[in-house]
Parts: structure tokens; sequence; C-alpha cells
């Protein structure tokens, strides 16, 4: 499920560090910790497993896939199990994955799915129709099993599995969105065991039983993830052995690593520096992987959290309900500045909700409309909005104190800090006041309402919905002790009709229509403020690794796809290049400079998942 990415990207993601036990010390971290008391090789296990470290910098929020949302947590549970329907690495389409079929009726109402039968669980046993219709059944009538997702069937009326390769969903109204079902499907004979969805991380017993092409092995929170492959995987069995995820709270240490070969791919959090790709690019055996990305980078400001049943709560600065102040803080960021000195040119201006490099629905603001870096019209909006300087030179607000803004930020992440320092200049030339809280967990005080802006951003796959619906009045938690899907908790009626409308419109260029209204929308409601869109930097040891899959083929990402192609098509170095995988789709990464806008991908970018603030998906 999910994403961002960042359930939220709120705040970035999952703790994963070195594996403990002897069978951890295949690639230990490159750090002497508890976990991993001295710095060891990635290399093949004394039994001759082939095994592939993935550095990572954000934690796993929960390894239930109905309660998952950060971009850590969605990739493994991609890993882990099959969803109805896959999207092709090339260009982004959708193609079979647990279904090899799908049809609608004639008023689309009904559509019925061909579920394969040469799908296996880890534990032996057949995956079915049954699988998914309980999957979703629970869903449907389990608040707590619709955390993650619960967007994805909030439409449907009824699910039935009349055969074991036959799947029946029929909904209420027509959903552009059901060949693009984001949806782990589980097994229900493991699942149907669990009491309480809202509680159960799926973290306590090993090997989790899954039908994806690796199977969760090991974990250890804020420590390491460990998967085997699954031989018995219908597209064919991934050629590493295993693959360990590895948390680095530290990202120059992790780069380290990487440098040492203590582990054979860095994805950053989510992305190197500029700084990091640099030092690595010319050197031995690694190799720089610079790709427009998925992602967005936002400043989100709170608009007075509340719950659907219309109770606030949280302490945001009640003058950030004023659309003048928030506009005269955007007016107040240099966006160009952003991209050339925090990013040094591996990212491109923020404008719309959806990146560039999902051509079809990315939006921009007209010359008249657009939110440019004027910070003596940001000076005249706060001045009209009644927060005039005083004798000191400070905003006050209209309690008479100084305004002093609380920014969320990820400790995690560099790129914050560097842009948070940016705001303290910026926005203290207006008389405003910028406290930064980077810390490792934004997400309890971002669900509590308890800031003013966050730095925030999520990851944008195939098709916009979930990403939309994360903004819905819908996705508000239903009390406030509740955990809704909201982003930031924006609600706004307009928004919702057009959300409506996007999702019955099957018709791609009307609904790529109103999914850029939906943009323009939240663009002039003022609450999220898209600064960057990131290339996806990486890097890979080429000694251990000797052709992956980027997603799309053509300059694309390794990291965080929207699929598990990357992981499983990836080729050990030393291979002698027989393998039982059916891979069409293993290439060779090159260094792709600057960024290239994909068109006609006919896809939509929508992330999946927040891992609250952090990362969502």
């Amino acid at each position: 499920m999910g994403t961002n990415d960042q359930k939220r990207s709120l705040p970035h993601g999952l703790r994963l560090i070195a594996l403990a036990g002897a069978a951890a010390l295949t690639l230990t971290a490159g750090l002497a910790t508890p976990l991993a008391p001295a710095p060891q090789q990635a290399r093949a296990a004394d039994d001759g497993k082939k095994v592939l470290t993935v550095a990572v910098a954000q934690s796993v929020d929960s390894l239930s896939p109905f309660l998952a949302v950060r971009l850590l947590s969605t990739s493994i549970h991609r890993l882990m199990y099959e969803y109805l329907t896959n999207y092709d690495p090339k260009d982004n389409h959708a193609i079979a994955g647990l279904a090899t079929k799908w049809e609608p009726s004639a008023d689309k109402l009904t559509w019925t799915y061909t579920i394969r039968s040469n799908s296996k669980w880890s534990d032996g046993q057949q995956a079915t129709a049954e699988d998914a219709a309980w999957t979703f059944n629970k869903m449907m009538t389990d608040t707590g099993a619709a955390t993650a997702n619960g967007s994805y069937v909030g439409n449907f009326r009824k699910v039935t599995a009349p055969s074991p390769t036959e799947l029946v969903i029929e909904l209420k109204k027509p959903q552009a969105t059901m060949a693009a079902l984001d949806v782990p499907i589980v097994p229900k004979h493991v699942w149907e065991k669990v009491s309480d969805f809202s509680e159960f991380n799926n973290d306590k017993s090993f090997p989790v039983v899954g039908n994806g092409p690796f199977v969760l092995s090991g974990y250890k929170a804020d420590s390491y993830v460990r998967l085997k492959a699954n031989k018995s995987f219908w597209r064919g069995s991934p050629k590493f052995d295993e693959l360990v995820f590895r948390y680095y709270k530290d990202q120059d240490a992790a780069v380290s690593a990487l440098r040492k070969g203590e582990v054979s791919f860095v994805a950053g959090s989510p992305s190197l520096t500029p700084a990091q790709a640099e030092s690595l690019k010319g050197a031995d055996d690694i190799q720089v992987n610079d790709a427009p990305g998925r992602r967005f980078y936002a400043l989100a400001t709170n608009p007075g959290a509340k719950a659907k049943n219309g109770e606030k709560f949280g302490d945001g600065h009640p003058s950030l309900l004023d659309q003048r102040v928030r506009n005269a803080l955007f007016r107040a960021v240099d966006r160009e500045a952003i991209i050339d000195k925090v990013f040094r040119g591996h990212a491109v201006e923020g404008e719309g909700y959806i990146p560039p490099r999902f051509q079809d629905y990315f939006w921009k603001p007209s010359a008249d409309r657009k939110l440019a870096y004027d910070p003596a019209e940001a000076a005249r909006l706060l001045d009209q909005a009644g927060y005039k300087k005083n004798g000191d030179g400070k905003r006050v607000g209209k309690d008479g104190k100084p305004i002093t803004y609380r920014v969320l930020c990820h400790a995690t992440d560099p790129n914050d800090k560097a842009v948070g320092k940016y705001l303290q200049e910026w926005w203290g030339e207006l008389g405003i006041g910028v406290q930064l809280n980077c810390l490792d967990n934004v997400t309890d005080p971002w669900l509590a309402g308890k800031y003013d802006l966050a730095f925030d951003g999520w990851s944008v796959n195939p098709d916009p919905d979930f990403v939309l619906s994360i903004h819905t009045c819908g996705a508000l938690p239903a009390t406030p002790k509740d955990t809704g899907a909201t982003d930031n908790f924006i609600c706004d009626k307009k928004y919702d009709e057009l959300y409506a409308r996007q999702l019955t419109e099957y018709d791609p260029a009307k609904r790529a229509d109103i999914v850029k209204r939906m943009e323009s929308r939240l663009y002039d409601l003022g609450y999220m403020n898209v600064m960057a869109y990131p290339n996806a930097v990486e890097a890979f040891r080429t000694d251990q690794i000797k052709s992956i899959t980027t997603m799309p083929a053509k300059a694309g990402n390794i990291y965080g796809q929207d699929g598990y192609w990357s992981w499983w098509s990836a080729v050990p170095a030393d291979s002698d290049g027989s393998s039982d995988t059916a891979s069409s789709t293993g290439v060779v990464v090159g260094i792709v400079a600057g960024v290239v806008i994909l068109g006609g991908l006919g896809a939509f970018a929508a992330m999946r998942r927040r891992a609250t603030a952090e990362e969502r998906e």
C-alpha cells in the first residue's frame, strides 16, 4: 500500500541498520555498533548465498500492508505480496499481476478479474480469488484494515469470488482506478486470525507468508529488514538469494559504507545530496544514477487540524488560516535559489502537485497566477492582512506577540535543514521568526496537529487517485484520537467535488483535465507549496551488481519503484549469466545528467504512501 513517501511522508522513514547473528554477518553495517561490532564487506555468505544490501534512511512505520504508508514499508510490501495488477517498468502502463486479465461490464459497474492459477503462498498453499475478495472485504468492513488504503474501496458495493480464479467487484458508481488498485493481496488463511487490524504490525513471526518475489525473513526496528528470494515466484526467482534493507541515520555514513563495499546500494533520504553524488562519480566500482524523480518536495501549512466529527485539535498558528498570509510566506520563498544552492541543479522548480515526469497530469500556473518570489509583495500582503511590524521590526499576531512559526523538519534529511536556514533568512526579512523542529519522528506532532508548517513530500505513482485522496475531507480522522489518511488536514468542498468527478471519468484526456483543476485548487488554497521536484539520485557498486532495472526504462529510478522490478531483476556481478528468472527488463544503469521530462506515459503520478511527512511513499 502506499506512496509517499511518505502513511504519510510526513516523516522520513524507517530505520534499518545491521543484521544481528551469524546470518547477519553476510552484510553487516560499516559502523561498529552493538548490532554490527565490526565492519564487514557486503559479499556472498559462507554458504555461497548472494546478498544485496540497500542502505536506507527511512524507518518502517508498519509491516502490515493495512497500516503502512511510508515509502520503505510500501516498497517492501510490493516485494512480499502481489497486487491485482502491476505497472510495466518501461512505460508504466498496467500489466498482469495476480490477475491475468480484467474486464468491466457495459455500465462499468462490475469488474471481473481472472486470477492466475500459478501463484502460491510461500507456505505452499494456492493463492486464489478468495484471498483477494477477503482482503477487499476486510478493508470495506474494518476501519483498522482501511487505515492505509481505504480510499481504493470506498466506492465498492460488493466483492465476491465465484471460483478460485474469478474475482468480481461491484461498484456503487464507475471508478477509473480499477486497473490501478495499489493494494497488496494477503493470504486469508493467515490474516483471518488477526483480531485487531489497527494494532497488528506483522513483525513478530518469521518468515511471513507471502507470494511476491521475496519472503520477509527477519526484522529489527530501526535496524534492518531481511528478505529471502521466493524460489517459487511465478514470474521467476530473483537472482540474489537475499535482500537486506539496512538503516543509517547518518547519510554520510551510508555513503561511506558504499565506498567500502559494506553495502551494495545507497538511496539517500530519499536521494543522495549533490555533494555526495559528486564525490561518488568517478569512484572505482561505483555507478551513480541521476534521473527525473517521482517525488515532490513541499512546505505544508497547518490549516487548522480537525476531525470528521468537526472537533478541532492541535495548536497551529491562527494567522495561517488567512490565505493572504500563506501566499505571503510562499512569495518569500526563492525556488530558484533552492534548486541552485540546495539541490545544485539536481531538481526542477516546483509548481503543481504532480511532477513533470508524468507529463499527462503535470500542471503549472499561468504567469499572472504564479506565486513568484517577490518579498515586497509578501510584505504588502502581510500588512494587508493586519500583521504589521512593531518597533523592533517584528511582525505581531492578533495577540500582540511577535510571530514565530514552528517548522517540522526531518532530522535525517539534509535538504530540510538547508532549506530551513533559508526560510529563517527570507522570512526573517519579513519580520517573522522560524523555529526549526528537526526530529527523528515528525509523525507524532504531525498527527496531533502540533505544528505550524512542515516539510512534506510524496512519491507519485502511475495513477493520481491516492495522492489526490489524502487532501479530501473523507481522509480526516474520525475523531482527534484516531489516525486518518489525511496529509495535513485539508478539507475543501470544491476540491472534494472535483475528486469525485475524476474518480468516475474514464476518458483519459477529460480525467487529466479534472486532475489539473484539482492541482490548481490546491495551489490557490495555499496550504501546500511545492518547492521542487528532486531528481532520484542514488548509487550502487558495479562489483556487486552487474545490472538492474530502472523505472521507467529511460532515465528512471531504482529505489522506490511502482513495482518490484529493480530488486527482482538485479544481477549479481559475479553471475555467470544463467538464471531461471525470465528477466527481460534488466538493464545496466547509466549516469543521467540533468533532468529529462518524459511525456506520453499515459500514466499518472500519484504517490503512494506517505511516510507521514517524512517520506510518504
